[in-house]
């Protein structure tokens, strides 16, 4: 059911996709500016701020491209 006066689940998916990449981008890079005391094996990867850069840019992606248009 999509027309006039729906909005697409997808324009909302992709908000939280995009708050998501925001934050764990946020704490990967807060995490590299202040190193755990024992890291992980794999910490030199940053895997945080890899993931938080995928899902922003796929959040910002649907975000864009299901932004409701006024007809």
């Amino acid at each position: 059911m999509h027309g006039p006066g729906f909005i697409s689940i997808w324009f909302f998916i992709g908000t939280l996709l995009t708050i998501y990449g925001v934050l764990i981008t946020a704490t990967g890079f807060y995490e590299l500016g202040t190193p755990p005391a024992n890291p992980p094996v794999l910490f030199s990867l940053h895997a945080g701020i890899w993931w938080g850069f995928v899902l922003l840019a796929i959040g910002l992606f649907y975000f864009l491209k299901f932004f409701p248009k006024k007809p």
